[in-house]
C-alpha cells in the first residue's frame, strides 16, 4: 500500500511543480494567476497543537505551500474542543481562506460549520479525520485496518511471552473522534476473531491527555492482577500507557499509536513493544498539492488516499 501512496505522491508532486513551471514564464505568481492576482490562502486546521503528529502534518503542508507560493496558515485549538475548533474555522473563513485542510475533532459537531464554509465558497479537504460533510478529498490512515494491525502486533507479542489469556485495557480519546474509534473497533474485532482467550476491558477515554491517560492506564494495572496488555489509540494515550507500564515495573505489553521522540524513547527502553506510525508529513504535503490543484481547476486524483501505517519498535 505504501508503494501506491508513494507513487501518488510522486505523480502529484510532478503535476503541481510542472504546472508551476508552465505558469512561471507568464507570471511570478505561482498560483497560476497574473502579477495582480493575490495569492490563494490555504488554512490547515487540526484537532490541537499539542501532539507531534499535527506538527508533522504542518511541516509537510508548509513545505509544499512554500514551494507553490501559497499563502499558508496553521491554526488549531489548544486542546481538543469542538466549540474552539468551530470558532477557528469561522475565523479562517472570515480571514479569506480559499481552502481549508481540516482534521475534525468531532465529525458531527463540526459538519454544519463546514457546510456553511462551503456555501461561502471555501473549498474543503480532510486530513486524518473527516467530518460528516462531503469534501473534495480525504487523506488519512485506514484506521480500522491500523487498529487490527495493532491488535495483531500485540497478540504476537503476547504469544511470544507465553500468554494465552488475560485482560487488555484500551486508552481512547473520546466517543466522537471517528479516527480513534475506528482504531479501537479494529483492535477489538481482531481479538474477537483471533484472541478469544483474552478479555478486552471497557475503554477509558481521556481526550488524548498524556497525564490523564497515564492515570487511567495505572488504574488498569492496579485494578486487574491478570492484566497483560494496554493499547493507546493516539499519541497522548500512548505516552500515558508507556509511562504507566514503566512506573509499574510489570511485564505488560504496551502497544500504541503515532510517533514522537517520547514514544520512541518508551519503545527503546521496553516500556512499549510497538507503536503504529502514521505518515502525517505525507498527509500535509499531499493535502496542499491537492489544494493547489483544486484552487486552479485541475484534477485532484483519487478522492480518498490511504497514507498508510507502519509498525515502529526499538531503534
Amino acid at each position: 500500500m505504501w508503494k501506491k501512496v508513494l507513487a501518488i505522491l510522486v505523480t502529484l508532486s510532478m503535476l503541481v511543480f510542472g504546472l508551476v513551471g508552465c505558469n512561471s514564464s507568464a507570471s511570478s505568481d505561482t498560483t497560476g494567476g497574473t502579477d495582480n492576482t493575490p495569492k490563494k490562502t490555504v488554512y490547515l486546521i487540526t484537532m490541537d497543537k499539542q501532539d507531534q503528529h499535527w506538527v508533522s502534518v504542518d511541516n509537510g503542508a508548509s513545505t509544499m505551500a512554500a514551494a507553490l507560493g501559497l499563502n499558508y496558515k496553521w491554526d488549531a485549538p489548544d486542546v481538543k474542543d469542538n466549540a474552539k475548533q468551530i470558532e477557528i474555522i469561522n475565523n479562517a473563513v472570515a480571514d479569506g481562506a480559499d481552502l481549508i485542510l481540516l482534521a475534525a475533532v468531532d465529525p458531527t459537531a463540526v459538519s454544519e460549520t463546514v457546510k456553511s464554509a462551503k456555501e461561502k465558497g471555501v473549498k474543503i479537504i480532510y486530513v486524518d479525520s473527516p467530518a460528516n460533510e462531503p469534501a473534495l478529498a480525504t487523506l488519512s490512515t485506514d484506521n480500522y485496518a491500523a487498529g487490527k494491525l495493532a491488535a495483531q502486533t500485540m497478540l504476537e507479542a503476547l504469544t511470544n511471552a507465553g500468554k494465552t489469556s488475560g485482560k487488555i485495557g484500551i486508552i481512547g480519546v473520546n466517543t466522537a473522534t471517528n479516527s480513534t474509534l475506528q482504531r479501537e473497533k479494529g483492535f477489538r474485532d481482531y481479538f474477537a476473531e483471533n484472541g478469544k482467550g483474552f478479555t478486552i476491558l471497557t475503554t477509558e477515554y481521556k481526550n488524548g491527555d498524556a497525564a490523564a491517560s497515564q492515570e487511567a492506564a495505572a488504574g488498569f494495572i492496579t485494578g486487574n492482577a491478570d492484566l497483560v496488555g494496554i493499547f493507546g489509540t493516539n499519541e497522548g494515550s500512548t505516552v500515558g500507557t508507556g509511562n504507566a507500564i514503566k512506573a509499574s515495573g510489570k511485564s505488560i505489553i504496551g502497544v500504541g499509536f503515532d510517533k514522537s521522540n517520547t514514544i520512541q524513547s518508551l519503545l527503546d527502553d521496553g516500556s512499549l513493544v510497538a507503536a503504529m506510525a502514521q505518515n502525517p508529513y505525507t498527509m500535509g504535503y499531499l493535502g496542499v498539492a491537492q489544494a493547489y490543484a483544486a484552487l486552479n481547476g485541475y484534477s485532484l486524483g483519487p478522492s480518498t488516499i490511504d497514507t498508510s501505517v507502519s509498525v515502529n519498535t526499538k531503534s
